[in-house]
């Protein structure tokens, strides 16, 4: 899996009302990689995502993903959002096979999958329950289950425990971490959570906002063997400050 994006802008609008939202968005992502967006509110995080998930276009620039084009949604790519967007009337398990029904696969081969990314996001036992049924973070993971189910080749994430409390937040990063660690997925998370993108990412690009652009790209290689351990360790506090002050620094530059 290889995704590049080359010299990304994105406006809206037209004429002197047109609005600059990303400027010059170039990044390369590889195979088993797990890359975090962190900025600010206006640093266009979500319209890039939306972007490399094809529900956008760029103005100008390219998207592409193992050497074709990116013009519009595929199941190349699983999208996770920070709302569950669960039908609510179906049960996990049916929420798990909605997308796999849709793409026809063979009744057996639906059970099959279905199952099976259940068990990978340990959410067997509860197959059979509503969302209603489901406390949020084990409705983020049916969410996260329904995407791994079409198998694509880069999971996308748009802010995907926003919605959630603290301690279930953290509950959540660690089960995605586990998840990455235990399957080599391509993760592409967006976040303005400074401890999110630096617990779970391996290289964490910098927005700055209103236009969004790429500041700084951290390469991270911290031992993760105990996120908890982690986050409270001095180093990666004193990393952490680093960054929140050049985020405010970013925000006060703003015109």
């Amino acid at each position: 899996m290889n995704l590049i994006l080359d010299s990304v802008c994105k406006r809206f609008g037209e004429g002197r009302g047109a609005q600059l939202v990303l400027d010059q968005i170039s990044l390369t992502m590889h195979t088993g990689q797990f890359l975090a967006l962190l900025g600010s509110s206006g640093s266009g995080k979500s319209t890039l995502m939306r972007l490399v998930a094809g529900l956008e276009k760029p103005t100008s620039g390219s998207l592409s993903l193992d050497g074709r084009p990116i013009r519009g949604p595929g199941s190349d790519r699983g999208m996770v959002f920070q709302k569950y967007s669960l039908y609510p009337w179906l049960t996990a398990a049916q929420n798990v096979a909605f997308g796999l029904e849709l793409k026809g696969l063979e009744r057996s081969q639906i059970k099959e999958r279905t199952a099976f990314y259940l068990e990978v996001v340990g959410l067997v036992d509860s197959a059979k329950r509503l969302p209603r049924e489901l406390s949020g973070g084990m409705q983020q993971r049916v969410a996260i289950a329904r995407a791994l189910a079409a198998e694509p080749r880069l999971l996308l994430l748009d802010e995907p425990f926003g919605a959630l409390d603290l301690q279930i937040r953290e509950s959540m990063q660690e089960f995605l971490h586990n998840l990455w660690r235990s399957t080599g997925l391509s993760v592409l998370l967006i976040t303005h959570d400074i401890d999110e993108a630096l617990l779970l990412a391996q290289q964490v690009h910098i927005l700055a906002p209103r236009p969004g652009r790429i500041v700084q790209t951290l390469s991270l290689d911290l031992d993760r063997c105990d996120l908890h351990e982690l986050r409270i360790s001095t180093p990666f506090q004193t990393l952490r400050h680093q960054v929140a002050d050049m985020l405010r620094q970013l925000d006060r530059d703003l015109p």
